[in-house]
């Protein structure tokens, strides 16, 4: 209890400090035309939308941000006796720059830095992306039908597959993901790509190509077998009353390359959100995306389902996947499953309580042992503002079964509570 209290007690310090780095601006939502705005209002928005209430006048950049700080309190232990052990404290605060800019009627520029993050204390460029939801800089009125229901998105950014990374963590923009990890297998990369979206009548499409490639470089080896991604999604969401709306995606990657295609799950340099979790005593090397686990499949397939219902102040949302090998890499397959549900109250819906389970099980190749993890998450949060967010959780994640002897994992678990304080605008 008394861990709880001084975490509470230095998670609103510091969102106080925080927030005193924050000014006031003309909001982006009301001028960036076809945006999912940065805070509380972006929640449980996926693609973004083909409607905007705001007309081009002239070329308008719009600067923002993320602010995110945890306080820690967890405990570890594996059969081998041999894991750090772990105080509680405040982890390293992260940061984004945010820099989003309207270049003419229909056409926007995004870019992201990370400022300072887990793995990268330095700052660094995330990516970026240009949206282009009409072609009148062409000429007034140019494919009009077509742009009516299409986007085009180019650049080197985070592509769309799967709905689970409209609702993760990026970083430090941490205000879409009412809990503090992301999904065990984190599907989740910044690569070059290019993707034509469809919206109409709730149906949803989406197609688009990578180069399949976290690290960019034209060098050529023995070791190069390059291949593009073909990802894309198809589905449905419907708001069918003011209390009632269905989401159901479908979505899939492929990619044969043997030199490309093994980010898909290892995309996010950042690191993970939880601090020296699963660290050996005398490590060989510190690895700053525990927590996660990445097959690292080569010639990789992966589809990807979710389901998303919310009734009222009741939200559910869930992920059926698998991720598979190629016969030439040994056939091994993972299949993730995750739940879900939140109730959101308040006059606003400012407040909500919930709860996740996500697990992972499966093999490297159809000889090897199955392995299997899970994660429970139970919490709650609270809107304080549109911007301001502070949550709380306690998180249960276990290694279950088919690590070797002599492995960390082998009887692995962390678990007890974080408190989270988040700023975005």
């Amino acid at each position: 209890m008394k861990k709880l209290i001084y975490g509470l007690a230095a998670g609103l310090f510091a969102l106080t400090a925080v927030s005193t780095t924050a000014f006031a601006q003309e909001s982006e939502s009301d001028k960036l035309q076809y945006f999912r705005a940065n805070d509380k209002r972006g929640l449980n928005v996926f693609e973004t939308p083909k409607t905007t209430n705001s007309t081009f006048e002239k070329v308008k950049v719009f600067v923002g941000g993320d602010f995110a700080l945890q306080f820690q309190s967890l405990n570890q232990s594996n059969s081998l006796n041999n894991l750090k052990e772990l105080g509680s404290n405040v982890n390293l605060p992260t940061a984004n720059l945010n820099i989003n800019t309207q270049l003419a009627d229909g056409l926007r520029l995004h870019l992201r830095t990370y400022l300072s993050s887990k793995h990268h204390n330095e700052a660094w460029v995330k990516g970026g992306h240009m949206q282009i939801d009409k072609l009148d800089f062409i000429s007034p009125g140019f494919l009009e039908g077509l742009m009516s229901v299409a986007t085009i998105t180019v650049g080197l950014d985070e592509f769309n597959y799967g709905d689970a990374h409209f609702r993760r963590s990026d970083n430090a923009r941490v205000i879409f993901n009412p809990f503090i990890g992301n999904y065990i297998m984190d599907a989740f990369s910044t690569e070059a790509f290019g993707e034509i979206t469809i919206q109409k009548n709730g149906f949803i499409g989406v197609v688009g190509l990578t180069n399949g490639k976290l690290n960019q470089s034209v060098v050529v080896d023995d070791n190069t077998d390059n291949k593009a991604s073909f990802y894309g999604k198809l589905g449905f969401d419907k708001q069918f009353n003011d209390d009632v709306r269905f989401r159901l995606t479908g979505s899939w990657y492929l990619n044969n390359g043997t030199s490309t295609g093994t980010y898909l799950f290892g995309g996010d340099r950042a690191g993970s959100r939880y601090y020296k979790i699963m660290e050996e005593l005398n490590p060989d090397r510190v690895n700053d995306f525990e927590g996660r686990f990445n097959p690292r499949f080569k010639q990789v397939s992966a589809i990807q389902f979710n389901p998303f219902l919310k009734v009222s102040g009741f939200e559910f949302f869930g992920i059926y996947e698998i991720a598979s090998n190629s016969e030439d890499q040994g056939n091994g397959k993972f299949t993730q499953f995750a739940a879900e549900a939140l109730y959101r109250f308040g006059t606003t819906e400012q407040f909500y309580l919930g709860g996740r389970y996500n697990s992972v099980n499966g093999n490297q190749t159809e000889d090897a042992a199955d392995l299997k993890i899970t994660r429970t998450n139970i919490g709650g949060g609270w809107f304080l503002t549109n911007n301001v967010l502070i949550k709380l959780e306690y998180v249960n994640q276990q290694y279950k079964s088919g690590f070797a002897a002599d492995s960390k994992y082998n009887g692995g678990q962390f678990k007890g509570v974080n408190l989270e304080a988040a700023i975005s605008f």
